[in-house]
Order: C-alpha cells, then structure tokens, then sequence
C-alpha cells in the first residue's frame, strides 16, 4: 500500500549532491506511521491507552541516488504478525522512473509507556494485519 509520496529538495541532499541517508530514515519514519495509522494504530489511539510503538530492528538498502527534483513515492507490506510485534517492508521508488531506489525492512513492537515493556497487540490490530498477509 502506498504510504508516502514526496520530493527531494535541495537541502536533503549532501556535500555529494544526493539525497543524504539521514533523510531516507525520515521519509521512512513518515510512512511507517502512515502505515500504522491504517492498521488502527493511530496517534490518538496510542495516547489513550498509554502505549507506544518502538522500532528495534531496521535494515537499510541503497539501491540508486534520489537526487533533488526526483520524486519518490513508499509502499509498505507486512511480513509477519506477532503476538507484540509487527514486521514489516518499505519500498522506496521514483515516481517517474519507477525504479527501487531503497528498501526497509523493520520490526516495531508495541509497548507500554509507563514500564517500557512490550505488550500485546490489540486483536482488531492483529486482524487487520492478518488481512494484509492474506493478500
């Protein structure tokens, strides 16, 4: 599913003229919480029931340069469902060319925010994933 679309301006790149590494790590963050947003995990979710989301693995391909003008477009897919925890894709592609410019791999897990401590994934949550993998 789409959960990005956007351009590389000038100031995201570096001394090299391509988009630096700091800014592929953003525009990945923004579509992981698009992505859980359309799982049910929203912003005002969380904040009600005192939990959070906290990535703790992350893998990073760069496959091709983004320079500034390309624009660039994320799709995302689950991979797996767990009990606490999501796994989950990134693809990262320019709009005009199609071509993967980057991939993401990432697992997030959902946790309580007073104890810090991971806790069980809503069940609507889960199923919603579920539908995902299904597909």
């Amino acid at each position: 599913m789409l959960t990005y679309k956007g351009i590389v301006y000038p100031w995201n790149c570096d001394h090299m003229g391509h988009m630096n590494v700091m800014w592929y790590v953003g525009k990945y963050d923004e579509a992981t919480w698009s992505f859980f947003g359309t799982l049910g995990l929203t912003p005002t979710m969380l904040k009600n029931t005192g939990s959070g989301m906290a990535a703790i693995d992350q893998h990073i391909s760069y496959k091709k340069e983004c320079l500034p003008g390309d624009m660039l477009e994320i799709y995302t897919r689950a991979l797996e469902v767990r009990s606490k925890s999501i796994t989950f894709a990134h693809e990262m592609k320019n709009c005009e060319t199609g071509d993967v410019v980057s991939s993401c791999k990432l697992v997030a897990v959902h946790t309580d925010n007073e104890t810090r401590k991971g806790i069980d994934l809503p069940e609507d949550v889960k199923a919603k994933i579920a539908e995902l993998l299904d597909k």
